[in-house]
């Protein structure tokens, strides 16, 4: 295996792991907020119970995604740092901002977000848990931001040749608003949503099919599955105009996450299928005419083959399609389990349809699943780029680091890793399996009580 080819696993791995945080702390701390308000709205204190939990769960998360995003940071000057000095003064704008608007505003806020409940007044409390959201929030935009702008560049100029080029902004509202990065952006964060959501949804079920904390899970499913299925509707949404701003700005890439290697009308969608890199095809069962469709509001009108373009652009065919096709199948899951949860919910059988709790225990694994596979699309798609139609892969590695080093650190990588991955899993574990309620807090009081009354007696 060669330099290149050790450099992108290497950080396609840690990227990947870095992932399974983020987007919880996103998608979670929009749901505080929504659980939080209605316990200031209302009152009603299994709310502020639910809001405490999952605080809890989301510092867990938060420290993790802190902790792994560094790792990043190092690979981009040590891996790939003919690349960091090529896009140094569009990212180093891009990112200095997330450091400003997003760590700051969650550093700022998050202590009083984790520990004031009960030392500062109800309403200061709600708006640190909007500011730390919002801080949130803001990192993955600028992230996406810099993401979206290897995928569609704007708003610059190369100066420079050879090694010695990079890319100076000339416009930096092109930057920003570059063509893919509204549509990039609302897919990515209604992912995030996504994710947040169906950690609910399978917490949630698993206490009430252990019959634990039951009005804690009522409250924590309801909420959930209902969200649940906006978040599903929204994102049908996102992904179609998503997938028409791809046809549009990278056509290469859609015609790989449909396996379409000739140009004809009518092109199919494909719904399951296999490819065949060396006929060139796609095997497997497909709608006619759904792709055009989809993509230009027209049956007939053909999408353009891969054989259009050179055979030196394409990316890797199957990577590509069956990580798109991934994607589409986890959201289908997703939308087969809110339907089926919220028809057992209006009929008040939830609590009784054991099989469906249990299963739903798993359904979290499905967000990750299709942000992943959303992801690797993404990605696998802008191959041979790392800069779309501007710079290569290839040339973007760093040429003084050696093969054995890249290697050497990726076994490093993934013990470390692996060794984090058990650690987070046992104590994600130990905050659920104890459960909303601090049962320590409960004792105390209890016994508390116990000596005043006593003291009162006497």
């Amino acid at each position: 295996m060669d330099l290149l080819m050790l450099s992108r696993i290497q950080f396609g791995f840690t990227a990947t792991f870095h992932y399974l945080f983020p987007p919880m702390t996103i998608g979670l701390s929009w749901m505080i907020v929504i659980i939080e308000g209605l316990y200031l709205k209302t009152g009603n204190k299994i709310y502020k119970e639910m809001a405490q939990f999952w605080v809890r769960i989301f510092a867990l998360f938060f420290a993790m995604g802190v902790a792994t995003g560094f790792v990043l940071v190092f690979a981009f000057g040590n891996n790939w740092s003919t690349f960091s000095k090529f896009v140094g003064d569009v990212f180093g704008t891009l990112l200095a901002a997330e450091g400003v608007f997003a760590f700051f505003l969650e550093g700022g806020f998050l202590g009083i977000m984790l520990f004031g409940w009960d030392r500062v007044k109800p309403w200061v409390h709600y708006l640190s848990t909007i500011l730390v959201t919002f801080g949130a929030t803001f990192s993955a935009i600028w992230i996406v931001m810099a993401n979206s702008w290897m995928q569609t560049p704007a708003g610059y100029k190369i100066i420079g040749e050879g090694a010695n080029k990079r890319a100076v902004i000339t416009s930096l509202w092109d930057v920003y608003f570059n063509p893919s990065f509204i549509d990039r952006l609302v897919h990515v964060l209604l992912g995030c949503w996504l994710v947040g959501i169906f950690l609910m949804v399978s917490v949630g079920a698993y206490y009430m099919a252990r019959k634990k904390h039951m009005e804690f899970a009522k409250f924590t499913l309801k909420l959930s599955l209902v969200t649940a299925m906006v978040a599903l509707i929204l994102q049908l949404v996102s992904a179609d105009s998503t997938a028409r701003g791809v046809a549009k700005n990278q056509p290469v890439k859609l015609a790989a996450m449909e396996g379409v290697y000739e140009t004809k009308e009518y092109t199919p969608f494909t719904v399951i299928g296999i490819v065949d890199t060396e006929n060139e095809k796609v095997y497997g069962i497909s709608i006619p005419g759904l792709l055009s469709f989809l993509t230009f509001r027209n049956f007939k009108e053909a999408i353009p083959g891969l054989n259009e373009f050179p055979k030196e652009n394409w990316p890797h065919i199957p990577s590509v399609f069956y990580s798109y096709h991934i994607m589409v199948y986890a959201w289908f899951g997703m939308l087969l389990y809110s339907i089926i949860g919220l028809i057992l919910w209006y009929r008040d059988r939830l609590e009784k349809a054991k099989w469906f709790l249990w299963t739903t225990v798993f359904s979290v694994s499905l967000p990750y699943i299709a942000n992943t596979a959303g992801w690797f699309t993404a990605e696998f798609g802008r191959q041979p780029w790392i800069v779309y139609n501007v710079m290569r892969t290839v040339e973007g590695a760093s040429r003084v680091v050696s093969r054995e080093q890249v290697l050497g650190s990726l076994i490093m990588f993934s013990v470390v890793y692996s060794i984090l991955f058990v650690l987070f899993i046992f104590l994600l574990n130990r905050k659920i399996q104890h459960g909303p309620v601090e049962e320590i807090a409960i004792l105390k009081e209890k016994h508390y009580k116990d000596i005043f009354s006593k003291g009162a007696d006497l």
